[in-house]
């Protein structure tokens, strides 16, 4: 993997608590997942990433530009897409004026080319039927879309989206997830999410945090495995099991370190995740 976005040794401390602590990673094209607690640090990350707060110690790089100088930083904002996990909508705004109000800020000037762009990215998320309806008038499910297609405004290189599946329904998180795969295409794409499911079918190599600092980092496949053999089923919750609970065919599915002759089961992403945690809590900023 040819890194587009390096980090190395970020720190960053919140009233004595690290928030950060020595993270250190590489991003290359395509989907990366970013898992863990509530607390575990990575929206932190992800606003360091995004130049919006700094690093205490520690450096990054955004397809080869420094933000540690200015010109750097206004290059790493240009290269930019950032999808935070709250974004900040004014409920009056179209769907077409907020995309062309970051449009805007992302210095796309002429006022001809920047609008084709933002029918062009409202047509890409589906809601090119709807951009002249104001914010407050549109589902949840839309509004994302909307942040999405702002994000994508300039044809970002780094594209940084922060729980963008929170709170949809099972069909609107399906289209999300396709939109979302189309966008990692030829871009790097960071997605922290506590889904695990969205994970597994959508990223080519996930990052596991707790307590501000890496605990994994591969593709899913290799945290998966981390659970082989620490899998299984019994006709009760296990008491020796990291985590155990009944499941719909009414038998227990245990993670942990199965008793000897265990029913053992094909571990799953989230199986792996678990074990990785380990009982790590969530003591930090989120």
């Amino acid at each position: 993997m040819t890194p587009t976005v390096s980090a190395e040794g970020l720190t960053l401390r919140y009233g004595g608590k690290a928030a950060l602590d020595d993270v250190s990673l590489r991003l290359g094209h395509g989907v990366t997942g970013l898992l863990g607690p509530n607390g575990a640090g990575k929206t932190t990350l992800l606003r360091v990433l995004a130049t919006a707060v700094r690093a205490d110690r520690g450096a990054f790089t955004v397809l080869g530009h420094d933000p540690a100088t200015t010109e750097g930083r206004q290059e790493v904002r240009r290269a930019l897409g950032y999808l935070p996990q709250t974004p900040g909508f004014h409920p009056d705004f179209t769907a077409f004026e907020f995309v062309d109000y970051v449009a805007i800020l992302k210095e796309l000037s002429d006022r001809g080319t920047r609008h084709r762009e933002v029918r062009r990215l409202l047509d890409a998320v589906d809601l090119s039927d709807v951009r002249g309806r104001r914010l407050k008038r549109l589902s949840g499910g839309m509004r994302q879309r909307v942040a999405l297609a702002a994000s994508l405004v300039g044809d970002p290189g780094f594209l940084v989206l922060d729980e963008p599946t929170v709170g949809l329904d099972p069909e609107q998180r399906m289209r999300f997830r396709e939109l979302i795969a189309q966008a990692g295409e030829g871009r790097t794409v960071l997605l922290s999410t506590h889904q695990t499911e969205d994970v597994a079918m959508l990223c080519h190599r996930v990052i596991v945090m707790a307590r501000g600092s890496v605990r994994f980092e591969g593709t899913p496949a290799e945290l998966t495995a981390r659970a082989a053999g620490h899998v299984w089923s019994s006709e009760e919750r296990d008491p020796a099991a990291r985590a155990g609970w009944r499941t719909g065919a009414g038998s227990f599915r245990n993670v942990g370190d199965p008793p000897e002759g265990a029913d053992l089961l094909e571990p799953t992403l989230e199986d792996g995740y678990l074990l990785t945690l380990d009982g790590a809590t969530a003591e930090v900023p989120a």
